[in-house]
């Protein structure tokens, strides 16, 4: 028998893509949340993602503590996110930076908003990991509206005490940059209806909003958001912040969803925030009241433009803050 290159036919026909033909490689599709990196401490059981640093699962003794999303699907509802650098709602997407106007995309379009930051679809990369820990950083550039540049590292531990986690964000450009940071896990009730649920809420006072959820005010927290001593979730519609927030002998302010399985997810914040979400999901569609949002954040929304609990980054300063959760 003889073969050929190129081509050619030498002997009995043959064509050397006869003999080799092209080897077709399976095509690799990654997950839409990137990279998944699982870290254990006993029973607990926790995955950060590559996009966004969201926590996909956390779960103690296999009982979710966060409602989880599947590997092969995008988060539903910035399950997990880091919203960074802003939480929540900016008006209009628009702020002023030393009179002159920034422009930001309106990732809200049906409140023409802007929502949550602008590091929530973002590839974060892997600085460091362990059995028990992970840590992500996000290099977050100048780019339409945004004319900063900041570098934000995040560290996610499982302890005897639950998830720990703390966040850094350092200005590493030119100018000082408004800033603004929250956390958006979901509460798993663990299969139960939300209404056979109950809330507790470390938090004092309510801020009212417009019919775009945007700040209008503050007013003590009473009615239907006086949630300081443990109520039910039954009849609750709930998208709102809390300030005066109270804190246990460590200094922790927290929110614990009772569960009629006798379970209690909680989320802490410590002394580097003292601002609460809270969302019960009423008005998402395929995801209504299918967890309760905890929402620990150093400022509530349009942070931007009333320069309320806004934090000012100089550059090479930086920013720290500490949260938690665990099942009670």
């Amino acid at each position: 028998m003889r073969v050929s290159f190129g081509g050619a036919h030498y002997g009995w026909g043959m064509e050397t893509r006869d003999l080799f033909p092209p080897v077709v490689l399976p095509r690799v599709v990654p997950p839409p949340s990137g990279t998944q990196y699982v870290i254990a401490h006993g029973a607990q059981r926790a995955v950060i993602v590559e996009v966004g640093a969201m926590v996909r699962e956390y779960t103690v003794g296999g009982r979710d503590v966060f409602v989880p999303w599947p590997e092969d699907e995008r988060a539903p509802v910035f399950n997990g996110a880091v919203l960074i650098p802003w939480p929540n709602r900016l008006r209009d997407g628009a702020y002023a930076i030393n009179g002159l106007r920034q422009q930001l995309a309106q990732s809200e379009p049906d409140r023409t908003n802007a929502l949550h930051g602008l590091a929530c679809w973002e590839r974060w990369s892997l600085v460091a990991t362990t059995p028990n820990e992970v840590t992500l950083e996000l290099a977050l550039p100048a780019q339409k509206g945004w004319p900063f540049q900041l570098t934000t590292r995040i560290r996610y531990a499982l302890t005897d005490d639950g998830l720990a986690v703390t966040l850094t964000t350092r200005n590493v450009g030119e100018g000082i940059a408004p800033y603004g940071v929250g956390f958006h896990p979901w509460l798993s009730p663990g299969g139960a209806d939300l209404d056979e649920c109950t809330v507790r809420l470390d938090a004092r006072s309510h801020v009212t909003v417009d019919e775009r959820l945007l700040p209008t005010g503050t007013e003590p927290a009473t009615g239907p958001y006086d949630l300081t001593t443990q109520r039910s979730l039954a009849g609750l519609d709930l998208d709102d912040a809390w300030l005066d927030v109270t804190r246990d002998e460590q200094g922790r302010s927290w929110c614990l969803l009772g569960c009629p399985d006798g379970a209690t997810p909680a989320v802490w914040m410590d002394e580097s925030m003292d601002t609460w979400q809270v969302c019960s999901a009423d008005h998402i569609p395929n995801f209504r009241r299918a967890g309760l949002a905890a929402e620990p954040m150093s400022c509530y929304a349009d942070a931007f433009n009333t320069g309320d609990r806004l934090v000012w980054l100089k550059p090479g300063e930086a920013h720290t803050v500490r949260w938690g959760a665990t099942l009670l």
